[in-house]
């Protein structure tokens, strides 16, 4: 395991009876074509390959190799260009999983990978208004996502897709760095109920609202201080719903991530990571992932909470920003009621 080179982290389709591997053009197009004019992507200086394969019933978008760190114009993030392609069939996305390796194959360690994101920008999102729909993501957590049977994310052929990638420049000098992110799709004529993908988190999670994100709060987390700290943000749901799976996202020396129905006084999510002795992030184990064919319900009119908490050890100088998010993958209005047994 890498220790101390990193200790900031940021946020987060049919069968083909063929292997067919795309290799995309690099766009020019500006993150505004994405509904996200408030936020400005730090680019490479240099330029990298980016490469579509279709395989199976599974689509992989490759993003490299590049030499780290790289020199690029911000302060956050070695940030590859904006990649966009459409998909050549109606398509469902039922799973998702992201990696992080050298040319030749090796792991890195989790912390080099800073961001992957999947947006479309031909759907609008549901949780935050006026942006495209951010459906799938992955940072440092690298979890493999599989939504309960039966349900899945549908992709239509011809809109267009955009993804982003970026490496943590902080890491060690390091040659040929991939990252993959690989999309399962349900196989070509399969029945599904389609999953809308809704974001929340303690840290602002949409692009439009980041004028007015709170004081202490960068692109890269919110400033967590040495020793316990709780941080919490209200919600308010735009949509009823049925949350079907949740995909976690945090940093090192986050402890917990929660959703809470503050209105019913219940707890909906309590997400507890596997750390280091050091508290560096390990991973979200399977049984910390919710996933849940009969679901759980949100609503437009009780109050939420997002909460999550951390530990920064007394004795490190070294900064460090946090993280508490969620995709939500939820079924339109209420769960279903479960069938009462007996008389």
């Amino acid at each position: 395991m890498v220790k101390g080179f990193l200790t900031r982290l940021m946020p987060w389709v049919g069968v083909m009876s063929m292997s067919v591997a795309v290799v995309l053009a690099l766009t020019d197009a500006a993150l505004a074509d994405g509904g996200h004019s408030a936020h400005a992507v730090p680019q490479l200086s240099g330029q990298a390959t980016t490469t579509v394969m279709y395989e199976g019933n599974r689509v992989t978008v490759t993003f490299g190799p590049v030499d780290l760190p790289s020199g690029h114009d911000g302060e956050l993030a070695s940030s590859l260009p904006k990649h966009v392609f459409k998909l050549p069939d109606d398509m469902v996305m039922v799973g998702y999983q992201s990696r992080v390796f050298t040319k030749d194959g090796v792991d890195l360690p989790r912390q080099y990978l800073h961001h992957i994101l999947l947006i479309n920008q031909d759907k609008d999102s549901v949780s935050c208004q006026g942006e495209p729909l951010f459906f799938a993501g992955a940072g440092l957590e690298m979890t493999e996502a599989r939504f309960p049977s039966g349900y899945g994310v549908k992709l239509a052929k011809g809109q267009k897709l955009m993804a982003i990638a970026a490496f943590y420049h902080g890491v060690p000098p390091t040659k040929d760095v991939m990252a993959s992110f690989t999309m399962e799709m349900a196989p070509k004529g399969t029945v599904l109920q389609a999953l809308d993908v809704y974001q929340v988190g303690v840290n602002t999670v949409c692009y439009s609202q980041f004028p007015k994100r709170r004081a202490d709060e960068t692109d890269e987390g919110i400033e967590v201080k040495p020793g316990v700290q709780v941080d919490k943000a209200p919600l308010t749901f735009s949509m009823d719903g049925c949350v079907k799976f949740a995909y976690p996202h945090g940093h090192d020396q986050v402890l917990l991530i929660a959703l809470e129905n503050k209105t019913a006084q219940r707890t909906l999510l309590r997400t507890v990571p596997d750390v280091a002795p050091d508290g560096a992030f390990l991973s979200f184990k399977s049984h910390q992932i919710y996933h849940s064919a009969q679901g759980f319900s949100v609503n437009t009119h009780d109050a939420y909470e997002v909460v999550m908490v951390h530990h920064r050890p007394l004795h490190d100088p070294q900064p460090n920003h946090g993280m508490g998010n969620y995709l939500l993958y939820m079924t339109p209005g209420e769960c279903p009621s479960i069938p009462r047994s007996g008389p």
